[in-house]
């Protein structure tokens, strides 16, 4: 089995294993994932739709914040880590939204890239998920360890492994293969200690004696 072959084969068993893959962040429109991928650095899912859901009652429209006190703002999103300078982000790039773009969030990676605090990994999670354009393959720390135990690239570059992946992946996976192996990683793949009982993939995983 060469190396598409079994990138192939990954991605049919994982789809398996998790059916619906797409972001465990909650929004209902593009800013508010921006604002909850924003806040998701370095902290987890979970706590981040817990911050969101009184913040996206309070904030309803983009404009809500660009036009908010920055210190109140930092106060409701104060239980993530880093919350000064990702509240600052996001009023940045609320701002840039609504003077340059209608307080429509753009749907380019050039364009979102421009904005504080959206990074390539942040850009191709809002593409895909709040526009279902796949421009690329959102690389975190969870695709970046199962990637490379898998044998699927040899870098530890997140731009080097967005690369090999896309090499191997249909354009029209790319989304999804992010967010199964980000289900995998948290589920069974873990980085101390991964299931290997319960791994669907272990049998064509070069890792199985971590």
């Amino acid at each position: 089995m060469n190396l598409k072959e079994k990138t192939a084969e990954i991605l049919k068993r994982l789809k398996r294993e998790y059916p619906e893959p797409k972001t465990a962040l909650n929004f209902s429109e593009p800013f508010q994932l921006l604002v909850a991928t924003v806040l998701s650095a370095q902290a987890t899912d979970v706590l981040v739709n817990r911050v969101t859901e009184g913040l996206f009652k309070k904030y309803k429209t983009v404009k809500d914040y660009a036009d908010a006190q920055l210190d109140k703002l930092q106060k409701d999103v104060s239980s993530v880590n880093f919350y000064k300078t990702k509240a600052k982000n996001i009023q940045a790039a609320a701002r840039i939204v609504v003077e340059e773009f209608n307080s429509k969030v753009p749907g380019t990676m050039e364009e979102l890239t421009r904005l504080p605090g959206v990074a390539r990994k942040t850009a191709n999670i809002i593409l895909s998920n709040a526009f279902g354009i796949n421009e690329g393959i959102a690389v975190d720390t969870h695709v970046k360890r199962l990637s490379n135990r898998l044998g699927l690239t040899k870098s530890e570059d997140p731009v080097k492994i967005e690369q090999d992946l896309t090499v191997l992946t249909p354009k029209e996976e790319w989304g999804n293969i992010s967010h199964l192996l980000i289900f995998h990683g948290r589920q069974i793949c873990r980085a101390k200690k991964p299931l290997h009982s319960e791994c669907v993939l272990y049998d064509i995983c070069p890792s199985g004696n971590i």
